[in-house]
């Protein structure tokens, strides 16, 4: 049976932020090594927050108030914790272990999505979701796993901060008339006024030795990166679950190993074929379990029986237990 466009369309989206994210990693790392982690968050926040807001005003988008307007600021706080915990741990650790580690939101959000809705998964997509964590580990652990350090903590930490954010974007914001970009726009100014205060003093030091080439990646990381992809995200989870969003997006560390082979010039061996492989196949797999669970949930679910309601002046029957 073929496929509706407009879920073709999340689809492919979310795939597309799935490959600037995967591109990001090389932007964050040239990024970091010029200004430092903390004013390389605040650059990305401040130029997204500054373009969204430019947006906006053009298109007269009304910003959310009362009840909108605090879950727009609750997720900008998770979204700012996502992306300062890694870009810190990837500034720490490996590319080995955070590309690894960082795919883990793969199997935290349809945990807690499932914990949620009170309705778990079936066994298989959990299967799929350990196969394309299994997967990474192939991709990525070319040199061999070491041990945990302070870098990989974060990492997690930015793995179970992303589970919880896209469970709780899903969750909060679906069925409200907000804007998607107005409330993006909340979730960045969020971010920006955090990631600045925490860097202080030193982020005016970090503008002014910026080079050309740091200036490109922070625009790639502020408007792809953020205002395209967080946009993107949100309003695909308004038309999708947590838990597909999350499958698609996992393929991250994929489009990551695409852009250092093709930009950096890094050699893939056979487990990282074999892994990418696993990783693609198995995120498709566990789509296609979402989707039937889903639907199966719909089909289940029991209609609303209509009361019969007597014309008015009609005499009514009254049943006494």
């Amino acid at each position: 049976m073929a496929r509706r466009a407009p879920e073709l369309l999340v689809d492919l989206l979310l795939l597309a932020v799935a490959a600037a994210w995967g591109a990001s990693f090389l932007a964050a790392k040239d990024l970091t090594d010029q200004a430092g982690v903390a004013s390389a968050v605040a650059l990305r926040f401040l130029v997204a927050a500054l373009a969204l807001a430019v947006v906006c005003l053009v298109r007269r988008e009304r910003m959310p108030r009362g009840r909108g307007l605090a879950v727009a600021s609750l997720l900008g706080c998770t979204q700012a914790a996502v992306i300062g915990f890694e870009t810190w741990g990837v500034h720490l650790t490996s590319a080995t272990n955070a590309g690894l580690l960082i795919s883990l939101a793969l199997v935290f959000t349809p945990v807690l999505e499932s914990v949620a809705a009170r309705s778990w998964l079936p066994r298989s997509y959990f299967v799929a979701a350990v196969a394309a964590v299994a997967g990474v580990a192939l991709l990525v652990s070319g040199g061999g796993l070491r041990s945990p350090s302070w870098g990989d903590l974060l990492v997690i930490c930015a793995a179970v901060v992303r589970a919880v954010h896209v469970t709780a974007s899903a969750r909060l914001t679906r069925g409200r008339g907000d804007s998607t970009a107005a409330v993006v726009c909340v979730q960045l100014a969020v971010c920006a006024a955090l990631s600045s205060a925490i860097a202080g003093a030193d982020l005016p030091r970090a503008i002014g030795g910026l080079s050309a080439s740091g200036w490109v990646d922070v625009l790639f990381l502020g408007l792809v990166c953020s205002v395209f992809a967080f946009v993107v995200q949100l309003w695909a989870v308004r038309r999708t679950s947590a838990t597909r969003a999350s499958i698609l997006m996992g393929t991250e560390p994929v489009w990551a190993l695409a852009v250092g082979v093709i930009l950096g010039g890094e050699a893939v061996g056979l487990p990282g074929c074999v892994g990418a492989a696993l990783i693609i196949g198995a995120s498709y797999a566990g789509q296609a379990i979402e989707r039937r669970h889903r639907r199966a949930l719909v089909a289940e679910a029991p209609r609303p029986v209509r009361s019969a309601v007597p014309p008015r002046g009609a005499p009514t029957i009254s049943r006494s237990r």
